[in-house]
């Protein structure tokens, strides 16, 4: 396939019924169940660092990050990420992974966690989490569960369960302050 001239941008909320309806063509009504939709739940994806890739205004792929904590310590959930399959393999995925993780270390996110391949993964800086040091409230395999520190030492404090959110207010002056 040729080099496409796609463009990557932030997501608007007018870009949410395409989006959605990606994720159900990518992911399909499975995806409810896996704990990593269950942490998303509920709690808003953070506009600051969620992209979609366009060309001539079609939607050929999108990344979200949601706000979460480990433990205590703040950090991001990376996904859903999903590219349309006409689009597949030309390197869309990799290009909203690179935005998304770029603007994160240059907002002051310290830590990126998902569930997802290491071969594909790795490359941006991600590695497995020691089994036992993060805990999921659902079934993952410990191997899929990896994590990109994109502060230096920002691992250093994250331990434990993770759940779901961060204050607006938190998100937006980049603080890490109470739990929400």
């Amino acid at each position: 396939m040729p080099t496409l001239a796609y463009d990557i941008r932030p997501e608007m909320p007018e870009d949410d019924a395409a989006i959605e309806a990606l994720h159900a063509d990518a992911f399909g009504p499975g995806r409810f169940a896996r704990t990593a939709f269950r942490i998303r739940e509920g709690v808003p994806h953070d506009p600051r660092l969620s992209f979609v890739a366009e060309l001539d205004g079609e939607l050929l792929g999108a990344v979200r990050l949601t706000p979460i904590r480990i433990g205590v310590t703040p950090a991001q959930l990376l996904g859903p990420l999903a590219v349309v399959p006409t689009h597949k393999g030309v390197g869309i995925g990799r290009a909203l992974m690179r935005r998304t993780l770029e603007e994160g270390a240059r907002l002051g996110e310290g830590l990126v966690l998902l569930v997802g391949d290491l071969p594909y993964y790795g490359p941006f800086g991600f590695n497995r989490v020691p089994q036992g040091r993060i805990l999921l409230p659902g079934p993952v395999d410990p191997a899929r569960l990896l994590i990109a520190e994109l502060a230096e030492g920002a691992m250093d404090t994250a331990h434990g369960m993770v759940h779901g959110g961060r204050t607006r207010a938190e998100l937006v002056a980049g603080t890490v302050g109470a739990s929400s």
